[in-house]
């Protein structure tokens, strides 16, 4: 199978990651190997891939289109900073949008490496968020038995508020509402932000229901899903002495399905990254 892939040099400034060079190459795809000697890249990836596994120090963001070998460069760039570069698991932290894909990516760096060696930080945006959330909730102010709502949770809890607030179900869907608080969060819009925005008459409605909503999830000891995500970002930029932990942590951070992230997630990535810049991201270019 014939991959084509962009390498593109990144540069990191206070605005956001900005693209400052590019270049195309493209190979052949061969199958995956493996073996007790030291990794020979240009034995199991094409020329594109071996160059973006092989890159080391500093951000390198891989655009490539569907079916091309985007998570295999991936696999392969943590199995080879770790078995060649040296580079300690503990350090590395890989992000994915499924729990699934999470377990196949370890599954398959240990098969490269041998059991127990994959890196330990691996999973979504929620999982991880989740993990350091419960490990700094002194910290930031919350208990870290908090219990996680789901959208089925979300959704009853809006109907709830919403009765409470005489606001009709008819005129206004819960499931609508639901989504433009999810929608807030994701541009990290807290419910006070959200209300002075002088917006229409619908999200005035909203902003009502997203007051009391986050109200009743800290009374409750529990956040959604969007919250995992919204309050880690805000912890990193409130608590510089965490963020600064973190970031001496993962030194070296991989991203799978970039072109899958929002606002927040972005904001999670990016303040993490901003001290070593080793920042790798793989997403399709179209």
């Amino acid at each position: 199978q014939r991959t084509e892939c962009w390498l593109v040099d990144i540069r990191f400034s206070p605005f956001g990651i900005f693209i400052t060079h590019s270049s195309l190459l493209y190979g052949q795809a061969v199958p995956i190997q493996h073996s007790g000697r030291p990794m020979n890249l240009s034995e199991v990836l094409n020329p594109a891939q071996a160059e973006a596994a092989a890159h080391i120090d500093g951000p390198l963001l891989v655009l490539a289109g569907a079916g091309s070998g985007k998570t295999r460069v991936l696999i392969y760039r943590m199995a080879y900073l770790i078995k060649q570069a040296g580079i300690d698991p503990y350090q590395i932290l890989a992000v994915t949008f499924t729990n699934k894909a999470a377990k196949e990516m370890k599954g398959r760096i240990e098969e490269l490496l041998g059991p127990g060696l994959a890196p330990e930080w691996v999973g979504t945006f929620h999982s991880l968020s989740s993990r350091i959330l419960r490990r700094e909730a002194e910290t930031l102010g919350f208990r870290r038995d908090f219990v996680i709502y789901d959208s089925d949770d979300q959704l009853v809890l809006v109907k709830k508020i919403m009765k409470e607030l005489n606001i009709s179900e008819k005129q206004f869907a819960p499931q609508a509402v639901r989504s433009y608080i999810s929608g807030a969060k994701d541009q990290l819009i807290g419910a006070e932000e959200y209300a002075d925005r002088g917006n229409n008459f619908f999200e005035q409605q909203v902003a009502r229901v997203y007051t009391t909503y986050q109200t009743a999830l800290e009374r409750s000891n529990a956040m959604d899903f969007d919250d995992l995500i919204m309050r880690l970002a805000a912890g990193y930029a409130e608590v510089p002495s965490m963020l600064a932990r973190y970031q001496e942590r993962f030194q070296y951070i991989l991203v799978d399905e970039y072109q899958d992230t929002n606002h927040a997630q972005y904001e999670w990535i990016n303040r993490l990254a901003m001290k070593y810049r080793n920042l790798c991201v793989v997403g399709d270019d179209d």
